[in-house]
């Protein structure tokens, strides 16, 4: 099961930062060729090839995409993991013969720039051995200066330990979190897998997808986009299309989140469906205001504190915005007609407001 998961936060096509493959899911099958999964890997049976060295190879040779490797803990049906859990995992049969063998030579053969660990909620990290793990992948691995690793290495690790916390499947706290965290979650809304029934219903808009993308980046998270290839490993259209309108929107916007950090507010005070973020620069901060409607002739925002030296503008369009300030707090942004052909995206406005007092 090949899934690629896709962080929608360089490449040509969909402009992501990281992408992360599925090298083992819980029904054991291992996408390279594993010296402790005989016969059940992807050189073996399937495809004849290390589908994993594949991947990494792509990204790392034509791209500057990080490399993110998925791996299940635990598998349904090995016979060593079943019977440690009859035992109520005070044997680690499995943790020896299979899984931990399994991190060690993906770390060895591929050094990933991120470990996205899964399938710990079956029992506490101390069977799966994670603390042993992870303290030679940080201290002694070949990657120990740059990798990284989400929160899933036990039933008592999840939002608690990690470089970034998953906590739950579409995990969207809806405000800001005081640790780094990602949203895990799916373009098909019922599966994480390709489904050959699926309908178009099914599957999340790009105005919502751009939705989940403002809200997540606006309270300090990262975005995962995951998509279910086909069994021949290709993407199908409806997913291919949702990753370039993502991209192409990002080619507009990214400024709104590449390298961006949450703001005061994370949604207005005034107008609902407006997010924030913020950066940083050598002239001061600017904040940036997602809108996901187009507003008609003006805009009251309620968060920022306006000074004289207030601007506004429309990302991707070269005119600036007329404002005011409003008499009972914020600011009152002037709308202007603009053409359909000028402007910058179908879905999801940014302005940069600069010059702010906060």
């Amino acid at each position: 099961m090949a899934n690629a998961r896709v962080n929608a936060m360089t490449s040509k096509c969909v402009n992501v930062r990281y992408v992360v493959l599925t090298t083992k899911h819980h029904e054991g099958f291992t996408n390279w060729p594993s010296k402790v999964s005989f016969n059940w890997n992807a050189m073996d049976v399937g495809p004849k090839k290390d589908l994993v060295g594949c991947f990494v190879e792509a990204l790392r040779n034509h791209t500057d995409l990080r490399v993110g490797l998925y791996h299940s803990l635990f598998e349904w049906f090995n016979p060593l993991y079943l019977e440690d859990e009859a035992n109520q995992y005070k044997t680690q049969k499995f943790v020896w013969g299979k899984t931990m063998p399994e991190l060690y030579e993906l770390v060895n053969t591929y050094k990933p720039d991120i470990i996205w660990s899964d399938g710990a909620w079956m029992a506490k990290d101390i069977y799966f051995n994670s603390t042993n793990f992870l303290a030679w992948l940080f201290n002694d691995s070949p990657v120990k200066d740059t990798v990284v690793v989400n929160d899933r290495w036990g039933d008592n690790t999840k939002c608690k330990h990690g470089s970034f916390y998953n906590c739950d499947d579409k995990f969207n706290p809806g405000k800001l979190f005081p640790h780094k965290w990602e949203n895990a979650m799916t373009v098909d809304k019922m599966s994480w897998t390709y489904r050959r029934n699926i309908r178009l219903e099914n599957v999340h808009t790009i105005e919502e997808l751009l939705q989940i993308l403002a809200e997540t980046i606006s309270c300090g998270g990262n975005l995962l986009m995951n998509v279910g290839p086909t069994k021949e490993g290709t993407i199908i259209p409806i997913f291919e299309e949702r990753l370039k309108q993502i991209g192409s929107w990002l080619e507009v916007n990214g400024e709104a989140i590449y390298a961006s950090k949450p703001w005061s507010n994370q949604n207005d005070t005034i107008t609902p469906g407006v997010w924030y973020t913020a950066k940083n620069s050598t002239s001061g901060t600017s904040v940036y205001a997602i809108l996901l409607k187009w507003p008609e002739t003006f805009l009251t925002l309620g968060s920022p504190i306006t000074s004289s030296a207030t601007t506004v503008n429309l990302l991707g369009y070269p005119d600036s915005f007329n404002w005011d300030a409003d008499p009972s707090g914020g600011m009152k942004i002037e709308i202007p007609v603009i053409s359909i052909n000028r402007m910058p995206c179908q879905w999801a406005w940014v302005l940069k407001l600069q010059g702010l007092k906060n």
